[in-house]
């Protein structure tokens, strides 16, 4: 599992006072590219390239401005083209379950447009970290 915090800003909030629901979507995307990086990829890295097929978010209790989340996300799937990710998004001092979303993410060749399958050596680390 990788971890992450974000302290909600000002601007995330809506006019209820509480976190708008798009953000939490801006959330589990920050979360990704961190486990990316930790995974060795980088902006520079031209041999990965990703798209995400399907997201999705299920929203628990509500989160408030300036409150710091700890976002969770473990990679619960790996196929041949794409793997699945999980993303548990909590109250960092008390650990209350805020959000719970998914994502998946496909391999893709921006030349060609398509995806393709995942290369071994990123096939390998996703294995290696798969529900850790």
């Amino acid at each position: 599992m990788n971890s992450m915090d974000v302290t909600v800003r000002f601007a995330e909030t809506d006019a209820l006072g509480h976190v708008n629901n798009t953000s939490y979507f801006i959330y589990m995307e920050d979360a990704r590219l961190h486990l990316l990086k930790e995974l060795g990829w980088n902006a520079a890295h031209q041999n990965w390239s990703f798209v995400l097929v399907s997201t999705k978010c299920d929203f628990i209790n509500q989160a408030y401005f300036d409150q710091i989340l700890r976002i969770d996300t473990s990679i619960e799937k790996v196929g041949t083209k794409s793997f699945q990710l999980s993303h548990n998004i909590s109250c960092a001092q008390t650990g209350t379950i805020i959000a719970k979303g998914h994502a998946v993410i496909a391999f893709y060749n921006k030349e060609a447009k398509l995806s393709e399958p995942i290369p071994e050596d990123l096939k390998n680390k996703l294995l290696k970290n798969m529900n850790a």
